[in-house]
């Protein structure tokens, strides 16, 4: 290996690591900033909704519908990733998403709250599978449950900083100036999108010849090993990988896992609250435990699946967990101690998921299949986001409670359980 990669092992090894340190922290940030932007609304509905008079079916379809254009434009995003790069295609998101979440402070109607939450989808949409389809340029099958953990962070980093963040500026900010801190909110959180979308063009490499800190026996030895990698997969086309029936079984499954995802992102602030929290830093404030323990549960999924080579499992039992702690939080809504350990139980299982579940296409679908596969999935995946807040928000309308919305999610992430373990062949 070593005389056909023109390098040691050990020092293969190390290159990889190398790679992570330069690229993974940074896509983090990157995706911290856009999950931010992306659900900052359950933060800015504790107030948005009495200001504007808009009821919890109607913040919960405008939260949702950020997916629908988020489907509408994912693929296309991804395969144009392929033709002009991640760069061009990164920056373009990053900068777009960020001058759309702005353009919050103007919204007055349920129809401009629509509007700007679809364009939303639709400026950040590709974003997330993009990344993912750029690591695959980077690193071989074997580490990407790992690197993905990593990348994943942001789920979870976004949900202990994010909340503590939002919560801060609207309890410091309320009555400045003619905004109200809802309008701050998203104006100060969209501003250092835009900022890092100009960085992504000065910072991020395009793929390992670009990369001008690594040497040329290190970009050779990537690349080969990469290229060597890639010629046993057969599936090398988007008709392929939309004819490979797994393709839509990953779908399905992500569909479960993002509804669970979307109601912890969009619910959580709503939910501490329902259980008794008063006052937005304290709702804040709390909001970050659950995502707190479920980044080490993440990383220690992704670092584990990798060293026992399975994946399948792994995933299974994270969406098990999911669905339990859901049932759980719903269950005991009434008592905030319990309701709170439920909901940290919950997001454990629903991000631990993340990592295993995207090593599993990426084991079986390379080039524009990958590119054009991985957003399929994403995409089909993520009308989770969509449905299960507007459900979630519906329900709640005719019940008075989140509760029977939680147990419908539950159901979702256990479905997810039963479709890994009944579908999804064995990957390493």
């Amino acid at each position: 290996m070593s005389n056909n990669l023109n390098i040691a092992p050990d020092a293969l090894e190390a290159t990889y690591k190398k790679i992570a340190w330069r690229l993974i922290p940074f896509l983090v940030f990157l995706f911290v900033l856009a999950w931010i932007d992306r659900v900052n609304v359950g933060f800015a509905k504790l107030q948005m909704l009495q200001d504007l008079q808009f009821s919890e079916a109607v913040y919960g379809l405008g939260a949702g519908i950020f997916f629908i254009g988020y489907f509408l434009f994912e693929v296309p995003s991804n395969l144009l990733l392929e033709k002009i790069g991640a760069r061009k295609t990164l920056a373009r998101i990053t900068i777009l998403w960020g001058l759309t979440s702005m353009a919050m402070v103007y919204v007055k109607t349920p129809a401009t709250f629509y509007v700007i939450r679809f364009f939303l989808g639709v400026f950040e949409a590709g974003f997330f599978p993009g990344v993912v389809l750029y690591l695959t340029y980077w690193f071989p099958a074997a580490k990407r449950a790992r690197v993905n953990g990593l990348f994943m962070t942001s789920f979870a980093i976004a949900g202990v900083v994010g909340g503590p963040i939002a919560g801060f500026i609207m309890s410091r900010m309320d009555g400045v100036g003619h905004y109200a801190n809802w309008q701050w909110l998203f104006l100060l959180e969209g501003i250092p999108s835009v900022l890092a979308g100009i960085a992504v063009l000065l910072y991020l490499p395009e793929k390992p010849a670009n990369a001008k800190w690594l040497s040329l026996p290190e970009q050779q030895a990537v690349g080969k090993a990469l290229a060597a990698e890639n010629h046993d997969h057969k599936h090398a086309s988007l008709r392929d990988a939309c004819r490979n029936y797994r393709v839509w079984i990953c779908a399905a499954v992500y569909f479960c896992v993002v509804s669970g995802n979307a109601t912890i992102a969009f619910w959580s602030p709503s939910i501490i609250k329902e259980i008794g929290v008063a006052g937005n830093l304290q709702i804040g404030l709390i909001s970050a435990v659950p995502f707190l323990a479920g980044t080490i549960a993440m990383i220690w999924n992704g670092i584990h699946s990798d060293r026992s080579g399975e994946r399948r499992l792994h995933c299974a039992l994270a969406t098990l967990v999911a669905s339990i702690g859901l049932i759980l939080t719903g269950f005991f809504i009434g008592n905030a101690v319990l309701a709170l350990c439920a909901l940290t139980l919950a997001a454990i299982g629903i991000l631990a998921a993340f990592p295993v579940f995207w090593s599993i296409p990426a084991a079986f679908l390379t080039g524009t299949a990958a590119a054009g596969g991985i957003a399929l999935i994403n995409s089909i995946g993520n009308l989770a986001g969509f449905a299960a807040p507007y459900l979630i928000g519906s329900l709640k309308t005719t019940t008075g409670s989140v509760a029977s919305g939680l147990y419908f999610v539950a159901a979702l992430e256990f479905c997810a359980t039963i479709l890994v373990l009944l579908f999804i062949k064995k990957v390493r």
